[in-house]
């Protein structure tokens, strides 16, 4: 809980949006078209991907994030499976790891975020679909096939950041289909996951607001834990991978 008196804190917050809000702005107007022509170049190749990186990167840093990868990224079609605390969980792993997210369909429809969202190479997912959901775990077994990353949170969805809600099994289906290495990724917001509420939804809050609350708190460290990852035949089916993964995103959460 902050002991900053209320008006020291409104002073802070109001300097952080005076010098963020136009570094955001150049980052937008300079920085995307670099990086959407870089992605033209590159194809979906190396250079699209490192040109992802780079934007995600910069736009976390302009946000006061400061991310420290640890542990290496498995490359090829892996399936990364991460924590869910908030909408910048996409923008921190992809400024490390390129990977097509699973994402709910409605995130097309956000300012920004929707956009960076398929350029990403994003697969949307209608919530509530039953149909939705078993073509997206086949393009997802497609893609890992084809030797390319793809990203989800099993949580289902973003809560209030306290804890980690159990993972559903469903979305592990496409690397037993494929065969494919599961990879788990914790990411922590502050010291021992300790700003993961403040990166949160708060009740009734929507995007546009905690997109701007959230631009304007003090830069902190981001830990994102590449961990160690459960590979093809160590479990009988999905469960025993969703439940493994979970208990080591756990574990690294609340490590120094």
């Amino acid at each position: 809980m902050s002991t900053t008196p209320p008006a020291v804190e409104s002073l802070m917050r109001s300097l952080r949006y005076a010098y963020r809000l136009p570094l955001l702005l150049l980052h937008l107007l300079i920085g995307l078209p670099i990086t959407l022509v870089l992605i033209a170049l590159g194809r979906g190749g190396r250079l699209s991907h490192a040109a992802v990186r780079g934007f995600m990167g910069g736009l976390a840093w302009v946000f006061g994030l400061r991310v420290r990868r640890e542990g290496v990224p498995r490359q090829g079609g892996v399936l990364f499976v991460a924590n869910h605390v908030s909408w910048m969980d996409i923008v921190v792993l992809h400024s490390q790891q390129m990977m097509g997210f699973i994402a709910k369909s409605e995130i097309r429809g956000w300012p920004l975020v929707g956009w960076l969202a398929m350029q990403g190479e994003s697969i949307f997912l209608q919530r509530g679909n039953g149909d939705s959901l078993g073509q997206v775990v086949g393009e997802m077994a497609q893609r890992l096939r084809a030797g390319r990353a793809v990203g989800a949170f099993p949580e289902g969805g973003t809560r209030s950041g306290r804890g980690v809600i159990v993972f559903h099994a469903r979305i592990f289906a496409a690397a037993v289909e494929a065969e494919a290495p599961v990879q788990p990724v914790a990411v922590a917001y502050g010291p021992k996951a300790s700003a993961q509420a403040i990166m949160a939804f708060r009740p009734r809050e929507r995007f546009l607001g905690n997109f701007f609350r959230v631009l304007a708190e003090p830069t902190r460290p981001v830990r994102v834990c590449f961990l160690e990852p459960v590979l093809p035949g160590q479990f009988d089916g999905r469960r025993g991978m969703a439940e493994t993964a979970q208990a080591r995103v756990i574990a690294a959460l609340t490590a120094d």
